[in-house]
């Protein structure tokens, strides 16, 4: 009995164990080396980039430090990613990449492997293995290290701007709006918006690249803060745009600054297009109404105080309240700047006619040089006198005095005949 209570401090343990490897943990085996891992990411050595589900031959980093005493060489790696993941050159369960030279003592040295990703793989982070084999300088023989490590499918932001409202007027300030969107599928944060190349860095810039420097922008930096994907944030500015861009292509540089998925801050470039357009400044006045060749015609007439000619333009009348005006509408065709054009519309009732004091919108319908139509509208009051009876007046006189004249020629005729009767008579 003695002797069987000591057994088990002669033998090992009963259950199975690994007693150097670690091949529970990995799919490599393990032996200490001397090198560190650093880190692991998508993307070369100087720049991380963003992945998403379906992107092929991407570049994947493992960065090293060579803390040993003595020069590597040789160095080759091996990568070990879950499902999802293959290599650009073909399917198998490890990723291999050398490295082209020798890490010194002390020095960092990296492996750029070439993964395919999946489609149907999740933004996430996922666990991976990098196996690394070196040779010290002027030893022989190869050493093996390993690392696990985190990485991340950081999904991919795409960034697009563009204004609600692509046309500016001329001669008159615009309130712009334009929008930032986020039509990737990771998120972008600390994002911050500089107009470029405006007048208050003309004297700094030695050349311009767009006309920007031309107009007056009040605004030029923008806060916007984090984007999230499949989303949009606006930015709004003032810009004032001189008459001598009439008909140009207003192009506002801007630049735009933002934290991506790995914390890393980046840059881009974007510019807004914008088509300047002319200033059509109409305005109605002078509506009265007058009486031409027996009918009485509202008149008036439509300044244009702008810089562009109003195209295919119509002048109509319609009632309001309680008038019983019929619509009546006239072309008056081009309404050109600084010279007023007159309009005449006829007046006619709905029903009996009612005189007096009537409301009416006097409405002028045009086309401007991107052929938007457009209505002013001036609201306004005209008197519709009752026709006068001078006419009548007049025709009842005129007769009054012709009936005497006519009866006095009837009875000089009259007397004339009978005198000449008279003289006759004797003679027979």
């Amino acid at each position: 009995m003695m002797l069987i209570g000591l057994l088990p401090l002669v033998a090992n343990d009963s259950f199975g164990q690994i007693t150097s490897g670690g091949f529970g943990d990995s799919p490599f085996e393990r032996d200490f080396g001397d090198i560190k891992f650093l880190d692991a990411y998508f993307g070369t050595l100087n720049k991380k980039i963003e992945v998403e589900a379906g992107d092929r031959n991407v570049p994947f980093t493992v960065v090293f430090a060579n803390v040993g005493t003595q020069d590597i060489t040789g160095i080759r790696g091996q990568l070990s990613l879950p499902f999802g993941f293959s290599p650009a050159d073909g399917p198998d369960t490890i990723i291999y990449a050398d490295s082209d030279s020798n890490s010194p003592a002390g020095d960092n040295f990296h492996l750029t492997f070439f993964v395919n990703i999946a489609k149907n793989t999740p933004i996430q982070q996922y666990p991976g293995t990098v196996k690394v084999d070196y040779s010290r300088l002027r030893e022989s023989g190869v050493r093996t290290a390993f690392a696990d490590f985190q990485f991340k499918v950081t999904g991919d932001s795409v960034i697009n701007v563009r204004a609600l409202e692509p046309f500016l007027t001329s001669l008159t300030t615009n309130n712009v709006v334009i929008e930032i969107a986020n039509d990737g599928t990771a998120p972008i944060s600390g994002v911050d918006i500089v107009s470029t190349n405006t007048q208050t860095e003309r004297a700094s810039t030695a050349s311009s690249t767009t006309n920007v420097e031309n107009v007056v922008i009040l605004e030029s930096n923008w806060d916007i803060g984090t984007i999230e994907p499949q989303s949009v944030k606006f930015l709004t500015a003032t810009v004032y745009v001189p008459e001598s861009l009439k008909g140009d292509t207003l192009r506002i540089p801007l630049s735009i600054s933002y934290y991506n998925a790995h914390g890393d801050q980046e840059m881009v470039s974007k510019i807004v297009d914008f088509y300047i357009k002319g200033l059509i400044d109409l305005t109605v006045f002078n509506v009265k109404v007058i009486e031409l060749s027996g009918t009485q015609m509202v008149v008036g007439e439509i300044l244009n105080e702008g810089n562009q000619d109003g195209l295919f333009g119509f002048a109509s009348i319609q009632p309001r309240g309680n008038s019983n005006i019929t619509p009546q509408s006239q072309f008056i065709d081009e309404i050109e700047v600084d010279a007023p054009v007159p309009f005449n519309l006829p007046v006619e009732f709905d029903g009996e006619p009612e005189y007096g004091e009537h409301e009416v919108t006097i409405t002028v319908r045009y086309k401007d040089g991107v052929r938007d139509e457009i209505f002013v509208n001036h609201d306004t009051a005209i008197l519709i006198e009752a026709p006068s009876n001078e006419e009548e007046s007049g025709s009842d006189v005129t007769y009054l005095m012709i009936i005497p004249i006519v009866m006095a020629i009837g009875m000089g005729i009259y007397l004339m005949r009978r005198r000449k009767n008279q003289s006759i008579a004797p003679s027979d």
